[in-house]
């Protein structure tokens, strides 16, 4: 009799572009709804590009990240909650991508609260629209 085990955990790719689907400077997808010990593999697909998490947009115990430009990077996520990522050189553009990681399905009240840029800001309200 086979037992079942506990589910693998997956890699996800998320690709970093001057120009995609969404526009220019973003991450493709701009949402992914990700499982507890998944991991991401963000791809600087396009030169001048890292992704970082936005101390303020991630779970309390979650453990913050920065990635170099050009360069990948891969994060596994194991606290459930919302984490919001920028490209620290393109942020003011809108380069900004969410990370939902678990049973997820509303934002924390004050999630869109601080200085985040105006175009940035419209990303993260349609990005936290897929929720």
């Amino acid at each position: 009799m086979a037992l079942a085990g506990p589910a693998l955990a997956e890699m996800h790719e998320v690709q970093m572009l001057n120009r995609g689907e969404a526009g220019p400077m973003v991450f493709e997808p701009g949402f992914l709804r990700v499982e507890p010990g998944d991991t991401v593999k963000f791809i600087a697909a396009d030169p001048g590009h890292n992704a970082e998490s936005i101390l303020e947009m991630i779970p309390e115990n979650a453990e913050a990240f920065k990635g170099k430009i050009n360069e990948e990077i891969e994060i596994t996520f194991d606290a459930e909650g919302l984490y919001g990522i920028k490209c620290l050189p393109h942020y003011a553009m809108g380069m900004v991508m969410t990370v939902a990681v678990g049973e997820v399905s509303e934002a924390p009240q004050n999630y869109l609260e601080g200085r985040i840029p105006p175009r940035a800001r419209k990303r993260f309200e349609a990005q936290l629209s897929n929720l």
